[in-house]
């Protein structure tokens, strides 16, 4: 069973995911939050699988808490998905820094919400592939000079190869396609990956291809 907790202001828009994931035979909603403050109370109480959560809400706005939940040890299972207004958010990409697994408009289709849970459980790419191009341009124009890349040193050359296309907004079939091998084995290189430099998610191996210098501004293609 997916654990699912709502961090929303709007008590509504809380009802409104409430139903539609209860609804689901393999989602529950162990519990809902007003307020930044009360979301982390109870991640830390209930160890959700999921938080949905907003990212402006009162007390403690919806980042300031991703990055304490994504900050805490006990809690590095947690994933956090920010619900936002508008697709490009000007808080989306520092959410995405902060630790948080990915983004959903609120206004999404009910069957890519349930979709969405159950792909950030699964480790799977949230952020659609143009999605993640527009998050990469963001990023780029905001990065300064990438960081050492001593974290590197750990991947094969097969896993650097795979880090920069996933970098560059690929998803595991495109990544298969580019290498001629399978989908599987895309994946399994994205995961192997993910577990040598301590990325919680593809989205992190985004940020950390850019901030090793692995992939520069414009590799886009």
């Amino acid at each position: 069973m997916i654990r699912v907790l709502l961090a929303d202001d709007q008590s509504l828009v809380r009802a409104g995911f409430r139903a539609l994931l209860d609804a689901q035979p393999d989602i529950e909603v162990t519990g809902e939050a007003a307020d930044g403050e009360e979301a982390l109370r109870k991640v830390r109480e209930l160890r959700p699988d999921v938080v949905l959560m907003d990212i402006r809400m009162p007390r403690l706005d919806g980042l300031a808490a991703t990055r304490r939940i994504t900050g805490e040890e006990e809690l590095k299972d947690v994933r956090v998905v920010m619900l936002t207004t508008f697709e490009l958010d000007e808080y989306v990409f520092e959410a995405i820094r902060s630790g948080a697994s990915g983004f959903l408009v609120k206004d999404t289709e009910p069957d890519e919400l349930v979709r969405a849970v159950r792909a950030v459980v699964a480790g799977d790419a949230l952020l659609s592939p143009g999605v993640t191009r527009r998050l990469i341009a963001e990023f780029a124009a905001r990065s300064k000079e990438p960081a050492a890349a001593d974290a590197l040193a750990r991947l094969t050359e097969r896993e650097r190869e795979v880090m920069a296309l996933v970098g560059i907004g690929l998803s595991n079939e495109e990544i298969a396609r580019r290498l001629v091998v399978s989908p599987l084995t895309a994946k399994t290189h994205v995961s192997r990956t993910m577990i040598k430099l301590g990325a919680r998610d593809r989205a992190q191996l985004v940020v950390l291809a850019y901030e090793s210098g692995l992939v520069r501004p414009g590799w886009l293609g």
